[in-house]
C-alpha cells in the first residue's frame, strides 16, 4: 500500500508538498505531497488535505510508517477514531467524506445507545443511556431524571443554539484576517451568535446553573474526555460542539478506521500524487527571501531536500514552528501570535488488549463506556491532576472503554474468534517526563512498574465492566504520554493537539490561528488549526485547501452536492 520514495520524486519539483505527520509516527501517517503536511497525532488533517487537493487538480503524495504487529496477534493497535457523529445519508459531511475517497469508504451505525454512563462501580453504580436522535436524546435524558424536564429543555436549547452557529469557527478563519479582527474586536460577535456568547462560558458554568441535581450535571458534562479539558476548564461552546455533533447518532468505518486512509490514497494517486513509507520529515526549507519551498526527508541515514512551491503541515503548531521551522523563522511576529493562542494538550494513556473469544462469547458491545468513581467530574479530576504519580496511578477518574471489534461488522470474518478493547484515560506528560530521553522499550524498570500500575488499576475496573474477559487476555499493551511523544510525535503527550480550553474557543484565537502562516508558502492543516478529531481535522483540511486553492471549497462542495441530488431525483423519475 505505502511506497518507497522513488528518485524521481527527490529530483523534481513537485506542484505542492503535505508532510501530514510524521516525525516518527509509525502507527499513522506522514505525507510527501506535492504539498507538505505533517499530521498531527490522531488526525487526518494531512491526508484528507491531500484527497480535497486532489479532487481540485492538484498532485501530491505522503509518506507514512507501519507499525510492526508482535507475536502476530490480532491487530489491535487500530488509529484512534473510535466513533464519528454527522456521517448520516444525506448530510453534509457524509458527502465530503464521500467525495474525498470516491463513495468506497462504508460507515457502520452504532445502536440506538452508542454511549453509555457509568458513575461509580460497574454492577453497583448508577448507569445512564445516551440514545441517538435531535429528540431521543433529550428525551432519553427525561425519562432517566424524572422531575428535570425544564433543566434538559434548557440545556437542549443552549446546545442548539450553539449548534447553529459554528460555522463562524470556518468563517473567522477564512475571511481575510483584517476583517476578522475588526468583527472580534467590535463587540458585535457575542451579542449575534449564541456561540460566541457561550464560548466564554465553562461547560461547569452553566451546568450548575441548570440544576442542583449532581448526576444530571455530570451526565450533561461526560463527554468532555472526548476533547480532553476538565468542565471548569471548557468552553460550554466546545461541549456544545460535540453534542451536536453525535445527535443523529454515531458511526465506525466498516473495516476499521484504516480504511479511511485506504480509500484517500487511490484518489491521490489518481491525480499524479503518491504516498511514501519510511521517509520522516526533519525540517522545512526556506530559501533566500525567507519562503518555504521545500522539506528535507530521512531516506535511510541520508537527508533529501524535496522542493515544491506550497508546503503544508500536518504536523501540529508546536511541532511546526519549534521543531521544523529553521532557527532565523521561529521569531516571526505572526508566528509568535498564532503560540500565543495554543497551550499542550493534556496527555493520554491507552491499553490496548487483544481477546481469545468472539463479541459474543465475551459479552462485549459496540457502545462506549464512559466511567467515573462519583458525580462530581470537575473534582475527581482536578484532585487526580494534583497528586503524585504514584497516588495517581491507583486512583484514575475516568477510564473511555471501547470495542472496535464489536463496531466493525466485517470483523468476526477478518479475525473469526478474537475480539479487541481500546482505554483510554488522561495522565500528566510531567509523571513520565524523566524518562523522555530513554530509548523506547528500553526505558527501565521503575517506568514499566510506573506503567504497569496504571493498566492494573485500568483493567480492574474493566473487569467489573466486562467480567468475562479477565482469563481470555491474549496481549495487553499499555501507552503512556512519552509512548504518544515517539509514536504520534505529540510534544507533551497530548492526544487532541492543542488544549480545548476557553481561551481556544474565543473569536480572536479562531481568527487568528489560521491557515496562513507568517512564512510564505507555508499553511497549517489538521486538528490545531480547527478542533480535535476525525471532523476536527476534516474542516481544518478543507480550510486549508481553500486558502491553498483561494477558493471557497465549501461552496464548490455544496453547489456539487446540489448537482448530485438534483441528478438522482432525475434517474429516479
Amino acid at each position: 500500500m505505502f511506497n518507497k520514495i522513488p528518485k524521481s520524486c527527490l529530483k523534481t519539483q513537485q506542484r505542492a508538498l503535505c508532510f501530514p505527520f510524521d516525525l516518527k509516527w509509525k502507527a499513522g501517517v506522514s505525507q510527501l505531497f506535492p504539498f507538505p503536511s505533517v499530521q498531527s497525532c490522531w488526525g487526518g488533517g494531512g491526508e484528507i488535505r491531500g484527497g480535497s487537493c486532489a479532487c481540485q487538480g492538484y498532485v501530491m503524495g505522503c509518506k507514512k510508517k507501519k507499525e510492526k504487529n508482535p507475536q502476530n496477534k490480532p491487530k489491535i493497535h487500530l488509529p484512534g477514531i473510535h466513533y464519528v457523529g454527522q456521517m448520516q445519508e444525506g448530510s453534509i459531511t457524509r458527502f465530503m467524506v464521500d467525495q474525498l475517497t470516491e463513495g468506497q469508504l462504508e460507515w457502520a451505525q452504532l445502536p440506538a445507545v452508542y454511549d453509555t454512563v457509568v458513575l461509580g462501580e460497574p454492577g453497583s453504580g448508577r448507569t445512564y443511556r445516551i440514545y441517538s436522535g435531535k429528540e431521543e436524546y433529550f428525551q432519553g435524558l427525561k425519562e432517566q431524571f424524572p422531575g428535570e424536564g425544564a433543566a434538559i429543555d434548557e440545556f437542549e436549547r443552549l446546545v442548539k443554539s450553539v449548534g447553529r452557529g459554528t460555522m463562524l469557527v470556518g468563517v473567522l478563519k477564512m475571511i481575510p484576517r483584517v476583517l476578522a479582527m475588526l468583527l472580534c474586536r467590535s463587540g458585535l460577535l457575542p451579542r449575534l451568535s449564541p456561540f460566541c456568547r457561550l464560548a466564554s462560558r465553562s461547560l461547569k458554568e452553566v451546568v450548575d446553573g441548570l440544576t442542583t441535581n449532581r448526576e444530571l450535571r455530570a451526565v450533561f458534562s461526560y463527554i468532555f474526555p472526548t476533547y480532553g479539558v476538565v468542565p471548569s476548564k471548557a468552553s460550554f461552546s466546545m461541549h456544545s460542539i460535540l453534542v451536536n455533533h453525535f445527535l443523529h447518532g454515531a458511526w465506525y468505518p466498516k473495516g476499521g478506521a484504516g480504511e479511511i486512509a485506504f480509500h484517500i490514497i487511490p484518489v491521490i494517486r489518481k491525480a499524479g500524487g503518491n504516498v511514501f513509507g519510511k521517509a520522516p520529515v526533519q525540517t522545512i526549507l526556506l530559501d533566500a527571501q525567507g519562503k518555504a519551498c521545500g522539506v528535507s526527508v530521512k531516506k535511510g541515514q541520508d537527508l533529501v531536500n524535496i522542493f515544491a512551491p506550497v508546503i503544508i503541515s500536518d504536523a501540529g503548531i508546536f511541532n511546526t514552528y519549534e521543531r521544523l521551522l529553521p532557527a532565523e523563522a521561529r521569531a516571526l511576529p505572526g508566528k509568535m501570535s498564532q503560540l500565543r493562542m495554543a497551550t499542550h494538550g493534556e496527555g493520554g494513556f491507552t491499553v490496548f488488549v487483544g481477546l481469545n473469544g468472539s463479541r459474543e462469547e465475551l459479552g462485549l458491545e459496540p457502545t462506549n463506556y464512559f466511567m467515573y468513581p462519583g458525580n462530581d467530574l470537575d473534582e475527581i479530576m482536578n484532585r487526580y491532576l494534583a497528586s503524585s504519580r504514584e497516588a495517581a496511578a491507583k486512583n484514575i477518574p475516568v477510564i473511555f472503554v471501547t470495542c472496535p471489534s464489536a463496531k466493525d461488522p466485517t470483523w468476526e470474518t477478518r479475525h473469526p474468534g478474537k475480539s479487541t478493547l481500546a482505554i483510554v484515560t488522561f495522565t500528566k506528560y510531567e509523571w513520565f517526563e524523566e524518562w523522555k530521553d530513554e530509548k523506547v522499550k528500553k526505558r527501565g524498570d521503575d517506568y514499566e512498574e510506573l506503567k504497569k500500575t496504571f493498566v492494573d488499576t485500568i483493567m480492574q475496573v474493566v473487569f467489573k465492566l466486562y467480567p468475562r474477559i479477565e482469563d481470555r487476555i491474549e496481549y495487553i499493551s499499555g501507552g503512556t504520554p512519552l509512548t504518544n511523544q515517539h509514536y504520534i510525535a505529540s510534544p507533551k503527550g497530548e492526544i487532541y493537539g492543542i488544549d480545548h480550553t476557553i481561551a481556544r474557543l474565543q473569536a480572536e484565537a479562531i481568527a487568528t490561528v489560521r491557515a496562513q502562516t507568517a512564512v510564505p508558502n507555508l499553511y497549517l492543516t489538521g486538528q490545531d488549526l480547527c478542533l480535535g478529531g476525525f471532523m476536527g481535522a476534516l474542516q481544518g483540511a478543507f480550510i486549508c485547501a481553500s486558502a491553498v486553492l483561494k477558493r471557497n471549497i465549501y461552496v464548490d462542495v455544496a453547489r456539487l452536492k446540489k448537482r448530485t441530488q438534483a441528478n438522482d431525483a432525475k434517474k429516479k423519475d
